[in-house]
């Protein structure tokens, strides 16, 4: 498995999720709420706790690795972001192909892809900087550090607001997938893919630190 990773930016540090997190995650996702329309977002600390448990589940089973999001200046936590779909690439390559097939990733054997997903911050931190920096950390980890190939993005086709800060990270977008899974509000939703290829990543990294940069100097004049 791989060993959970503390990520350090200037806006943000994301650190692994535990149970401890739980009355910090809550108290994050009980501001405004209207922006959570086509996210699974907990409400209240039951749930709180569900969504925690779930999460580390599913880091035990070997193939994602889920954060809170601390704001540094505050020192609260605001949110929370993941990595999932972890795969290592392997040939002869399994059969059927598809994630969750192929070896189990490790710290000397790391991912070949992943997705970042699962993401959403307090209100009170929604289009500042601390998206752009979270993904900036996130993407440099899985591109620099694992030196995987590929990192997807994807969101439910309906989600505007969630599509615009994709494309504005420089991800490509690859099409909708139907009718593609269970959603949020009881029907099913279309999925819109985006990514970055490891060839794409020096210019998008470029370009969001310069947008980090901007949003830090506009904040200090």
């Amino acid at each position: 498995m791989l060993t959970p990773v503390t990520l350090y930016g200037s806006l943000v540090c994301l650190e692994p999720m535990t149970i401890e997190h739980v009355h910090d995650l809550c108290e994050a996702a009980s501001e405004d709420r209207k922006t959570y329309a086509y996210t699974n977002v907990p409400n209240g600390i039951e749930e709180t706790k569900y969504y925690i448990d779930k999460a580390l589940t599913a880091y035990s089973k070997g193939r994602e690795l889920p954060f809170v999001v601390r704001h540094i200046k505050t020192g609260r936590i605001v949110g929370t972001t993941r990595f999932l779909d972890l795969e290592v690439f392997s040939w002869p390559p399994p059969w059927p192909p598809g994630v969750g097939v192929g070896a189990l990733p490790t710290d000397t054997d790391p991912p070949t892809v992943a997705e970042i997903g699962s993401t959403w911050y307090a209100s009170s931190v929604q289009r500042t900087g601390v998206n752009t920096e979270c993904k900036l950390l996130m993407l440099t980890h899985a591109l620099n550090v694992w030196h995987a190939i590929r990192v997807t993005l994807k969101t439910d086709a309906r989600n505007v607001r969630s599509r615009s800060a994709i494309q504005r990270l420089g991800a490509t977008f690859e099409g909708i997938r139907r009718a593609h899974v269970p959603a949020n509000d009881g029907s099913v939703r279309d999925t819109a893919y985006y990514s970055i290829l490891r060839e794409e990543w020096p210019l998008v990294c470029k370009n969001l630190q310069e947008r980090l940069q901007r949003g830090i100097n506009n904040k200090a004049n």
